[in-house]
């Protein structure tokens, strides 16, 4: 392999770290899907949420989320992302357990 091609290669990877890194940094976007199923089994996906600020999920709470996004995420039990929370990672899902209450809101982990 020459050297120009490695460093054509070498650079179009720092340039491609930079785009993926800056497009998650504040005042950004997750990029990406959020789906989360309602507690009456309604699917809602929002596409490419701020990462900044506590994000309510629907009234009723959330029972389970997909995080397709380039972003780890906290769901929380209440409305104002405050108490303890579940940890989900970027491309992860998680449901709650039986008997349990349901997600009301999310933070991004950044």
């Amino acid at each position: 392999m020459s050297v120009h091609r490695r460093l054509t290669i070498a650079t179009g990877a720092v340039l491609l770290t930079l785009a993926v890194s800056g497009c998650s940094g504040l005042g950004r976007s997750m990029v990406g899907t959020v789906s989360y199923e309602t507690a009456h089994d309604i699917e809602v996906t929002v596409t490419s949420p701020g990462v900044r600020g506590c994000h309510k999920l629907s009234p009723g709470g959330a029972t389970r989320v997909r995080n397709a996004t380039l972003v780890d995420m906290r769901l929380f039990r209440t409305r104002d992302c405050r108490g303890p929370n579940t940890y989900v990672a970027t491309r992860t899902s998680d449901q709650i357990a039986p008997g349990t209450l349901t997600w009301r809101s999310y933070s991004v982990v950044h």
